[in-house]
């Protein structure tokens, strides 16, 4: 793994503007660059037209403007000659005669190319067309021109920009309000970042609009998208400028500029290019059919030497699976639905009437229970139908039991209760096992008890046998073969236990808040600590197996699996983000340790995920063999530390 741990750090830059002044605009860009650099950032992306200021109008047609736009360019090179980062501004340029609207790439006083626009905005209270021509009359065709005293410059839009790892593409504004942008062709030739220099005005309601379109353009490129746009100083005889801008990588906003500020200022962020990589590998609509437009490509050089080990500018989420903020409401709902619908479609399918679960006051068994009443109801049927079994066993504990008990009366289903004891006991004496012996035969035993009872109930009543295991238990293996590994239609196969927990207190708190007594149960549920309760409870009568303490905690292992599946992070990437992540709260030994198990236990258990029951994907992540996830079973553990 590579000390950069595939990051690349951007910068959007809003200088001041000094309008038909070139010298003005080169001081403040030339300042700015300064500061930026010293931060680290590889490429620093500044405002369309920057160098002149955009609302020139017919100045664009003065020669002084374009003579003192091209000696100030030259000296804008000249005082970041010393500068690491890639440099992109824009400026006027003419070549045969014509003008054209410009983003110059350059880096330690080299120009590495010019890219003119494309899509010209020529509407309402744009003129674009007035003074410019559009790169279309190139053919798509590079050229090369002299400019700011440097000549053998590659001009045409069909460029990318090496840089270390991450190639870099180029549009001008309005190339990305078009039906088909450049960035498109881009990125289908290999660029994971794109700078868009911009010149965007402030009207009611644009602000929004134009963060969703570029965060989407963004998510439909798997790329990181640089949008930077003029701000404070160009003319308002007309319009206002904010210095809108926003660096996004796929469909999140990284960062977003304040708007409206008075002085020179500038947003960066520090964007995944391995993990745009791998989101596009994955994602088989984005391999094109047929060719791309051909694109040069320039070598830049490596990017900038960057510490992301002891600053990394980006927020490193520690609970990926769970909704955040005012999206919980919405998500959960949406959860919850796609779990229900899940559940009234299959019964429906098979007309089934009856739904068998066991219920043991935990987490997982209390959402499945919610679900299977949110679906009975959905359905028109009587909640009656719903056969709910606890089954206590040698390691059940009052608080567990009670609650059971609890949520089965006033959720209005069927209650039964067998316990597991005597039957358990039977086995051991058949297959001669000590009781006394806590190992796995102990406590497997009693989990393919309980399944056997579910089964067995199912068949004489006529329903199906809801399972009731979880996500974050899957990926570990946690879970007994042909024991609760088994069931009919499993509604909780995608939730992560972070997740299953927030559903079950959002339930209480939203679903059932005037049900005071549901709700106190819920949320005693979601307090109890998460345990098997199969060997007995303590001298105090309370959880002695607490699985936290055996497999590791469960919002690592989420974190881990979650970063692991999607983004196909190495072990060495992984433990570096869940340092930032969980800083404070867990040192690097304890990170290490727990991601050992993780990977241990997720490569050693794939045989128990390769014939799991059918149940609905709700999220990004699927461990089903039929759908997200296939592997051999019979593999070592591949991957260590």
């Amino acid at each position: 793994m590579k000390d950069n741990y595939g990051y690349i750090r951007v910068a959007a830059a809003m200088p001041r503007v000094h309008v038909a002044d070139p010298q003005g605009n080169c001081e403040e860009m030339a300042a700015l660059a300064t500061s930026i650099s010293g931060n680290g950032a590889s490429v620093i992306a500044f405002p369309e037209l920057s160098i002149t200021g955009y609302t020139c109008a017919d100045l664009f047609g003065q020669r002084k403007l374009l003579d003192d736009a091209q000696s100030s360019t030259e000296e804008f090179l000249s005082r970041t000659a010393a500068l690491d980062p890639v440099l992109v501004f824009g400026a006027p340029v003419e070549f045969r005669g014509r003008l054209f609207n410009c983003a110059v790439v350059a880096r330690r006083g080299r120009i590495l190319g010019i890219v003119p626009k494309t899509y010209l905005a020529g509407n309402c209270e744009f003129y674009e067309p007035r003074w410019f021509e559009s790169a279309r009359v190139l053919e798509g065709k590079c050229a090369e021109i002299s400019y700011a005293g440097q000549t053998g410059i590659r001009f045409g839009v069909r460029q990318l920009f090496r840089i270390g790892e991450a190639i870099m593409g180029v549009e001008i504004c309005q190339d990305l309000w078009s039906p088909v942008p450049p960035s498109t062709w881009a990125a289908l030739s290999g660029a994971q970042l794109i700078v868009n220099l911009s010149a965007s005005n402030e009207v009611l309601m644009k602000h929004e609009y134009r963060k969703q379109l570029v965060s989407s353009t963004a998510s439909r490129l798997f790329a990181a998208y640089i949008y930077c746009s003029c701000g404070y100083g160009e003319s308002t005889q007309d319009l206002v400028w904010a210095g809108s801008s926003l660096i996004c990588e796929g469909g999140t906003v990284l960062q977003e500029s304040e708007r409206y500020k008075r002085d020179s200022h500038y947003i960066t962020a520090d964007v995944d290019i391995e993990k745009l990589d791998t989101l596009r590998a994955k994602e088989s609509t984005f391999r094109f059919e047929g060719e791309t437009a051909d694109f040069s490509l320039t070598d830049a050089g490596e990017a900038s030497a960057t510490d992301f080990s002891t600053m990394l500018l980006r927020h490193i989420e520690p609970r990926p699976f769970v909704p955040q903020g005012e999206n919980l409401d919405g998500r959960c709902r949406e959860i919850l639905s796609e779990q229900v619908a899940g559940l009234t479609t299959r019964m429906e399918h098979i007309r089934c009437r009856k739904a068998v679960i066991g219920i043991s006051g935990g987490l997982d068994s209390t959402l499945a229970l919610l679900v299977t009443s949110l679906a009975f109801d959905a359905m028109g049927l009587d909640r009656k139908g719903i056969i709910c079994v606890t089954m206590p066993g040698f390691g059940t504990t009052s608080r567990t039991y009670n609650n059971s008990l609890a949520l089965m009366d006033l959720l209005g289903v069927t209650a039964r209760e067998i316990s597991i004891v005597p039957a358990t006991r039977q086995h051991f004496a058949d297959i001669g096992h000590d009781e006394s012996i806590h190992d796995l035969t102990y406590e497997n035993s009693q989990a393919r008890e309980r399944t056997q009872i579910l089964m067995d109930i199912a068949g004489k009543e006529g329903g199906i046998v809801i399972g009731t295991g979880d996500l974050s238990e899957l990926a570990l293996g946690w879970c007994t073969y042909n024991g609760d590994h088994m069931s009919m239609y499993a509604v909780n196969v995608s939730i992560p236990k972070t997740l299953v927990r927030t559903l079950v207190v959002w339930a209480a708190e939203n679903k059932f808040s005037s049900a005071e007594r549901v709700r106190r149960v819920l949320l005693d549920v979601a307090d109890t600590p998460i345990s098997p309760e199969l060997i007995p409870a303590d001298d105090n009568g309370q959880i002695k197996q607490k699985t936290e303490d055996l497999v590791g905690p469960y919002e690592l292992h989420d974190f881990y699996l979650y970063n692991f599946f999607r983004f196909g992070y190495a072990p060495e990437k992984l433990l570096f983000l869940a340092g930032k992540a969980f800083a404070g709260t867990y040192d690097e030994s304890t990170l290490q340790h727990w991601l050992e198990t993780f990977l241990k236990r997720f490569f050693t258990q794939q045989f128990k995920r390769s014939c799991i029951p059918d149940g609905p994907k709700v999220g990004s992540v699927s461990l089903s063999p039929r759908g997200d996830w296939r592997m051999p079973s019979d593999i070592e553990t591949p991957w260590k530390l």
